[in-house]
């Protein structure tokens, strides 16, 4: 199917993060509405310190996906991903201060989304999940209480002991537009991206996954490349689906997952040694009840990162235009 197929379809991408980013960048180029659910419990880098210092929203999900998004110059795509690397500002992304000055200048972050969307002249819509200030807490089950999504991040223990239970404080309320975008979609993309801090979180803001199972949407799951140690040791995809299904409420969501079967190079496994190993698709994959498309996803090159970064970042990532293909071929 050529770039032209599937006029008019709505297809919501629900998660955070680099995942997202990547799924948006590859289904930009294809004719569907796109409308991008965005976490809200990030509270780590620049994006955390945003928060700390003026009371806004977490800025730096949302500013990935607008920059997917976006048919701006090349130039306003740099300008939104530019790290400072010096002074008071150093680790900020420039897209991050923006959104956030938006937001007070005007008042709501949705009317920030919405200025910054123009601006950057992107192809469809970034909805964040919640419009409540909230924080993520983990509760593991040796009684270790985990306060903000970056100490989950930090924290390498949390497949020893295990997770009991994963909730937003203080309660928060789902955006409507959320949950009129997964009323009204043709199909709904769940990940990738780290399962306990940029893909679960939407779920826990209250409606978000009974819409989801409401929606007479094709729902898809794509299933992260690697593992991450400490968090997903030795989860394979059915694991992570289990997980999944557990945080939205309904077992058996997902009408088809897609999965990575390329093994990455030797090399790239070696610099990648101290974060995780690749997930794999083992036979009890095949008696789930959903369809199972496993295929070649890895993009060829090593994942580059900004030096000007605080943050770790993924190393080995999805080809969004490999991904984009075999979503829009599961549409119709």
């Amino acid at each position: 199917m050529d770039k032209s197929g599937s006029i008019h379809k709505k297809i919501v991408v629900i998660g955070g993060g680099t995942g997202t980013f990547t799924v948006l960048s590859g289904l930009k180029h294809y004719h569907a509405e796109l409308t991008a659910i965005v976490t809200m419990a990030d509270n780590g880098g620049s994006t955390g310190r945003l928060r700390d210092e003026f009371g806004v929203l977490p800025p730096g999900d949302l500013r990935q996906c607008l920059v997917a998004l976006s048919d701006a110059d090349q130039v306003m795509r740099k300008l939104f991903n530019y790290r400072f690397d010096r002074g008071e500002l150093k680790g900020h992304a420039f897209g991050n201060i923006f959104i956030s000055t938006l937001e007070k200048v005007t008042g709501s972050l949705d009317k920030a989304l919405d200025v910054a969307g123009r601006i950057l002249n992107i192809r469809g819509r970034v909805i964040p999940v919640t419009l409540s200030k909230v924080g993520l807490v983990v509760r593991l089950k040796n009684g270790k209480v985990l306060y903000g999504e970056s100490a989950l991040s930090d924290y390498q223990l949390v497949s020893r002991f295990g997770v009991e239970k994963i909730f937003l404080t203080p309660k928060a309320k789902a955006n409507p537009k959320a949950l009129r975008a997964l009323k009204e979609a043709d199909l709904v993309i769940v990940g990738p991206g780290n399962l306990y801090a940029s893909l679960i979180p939407n779920f826990l803001a209250p409606g978000v996954g009974s819409a989801l199972a409401s929606s007479k949407a094709k729902k898809i799951y794509v299933a992260n490349l690697m593992n991450k140690n400490g968090h997903t040791d030795d989860f394979r995809v059915s694991d992570y689906v289990r997980v999944l299904e557990g945080a939205i409420g309904k077992r058996g969501i997902f009408d088809a997952v897609v999965y990575n079967t390329k093994k990455p190079a030797q090399s790239l496994l070696r610099k990648y040694a101290d974060e995780g190993e690749p997930v794999t698709c083992g036979p009890e994959c095949f008696k789930g009840d959903f369809e199972l498309i496993g295929t070649n996803l890895l993009a060829d090159d090593l994942a580059k990162t900004a030096k000007k970064d605080m943050l770790r970042r993924t190393l080995i990532r999805h080809d969004p235009d490999k991904l984009a293909k075999v979503l829009m071929g599961l549409v119709d």
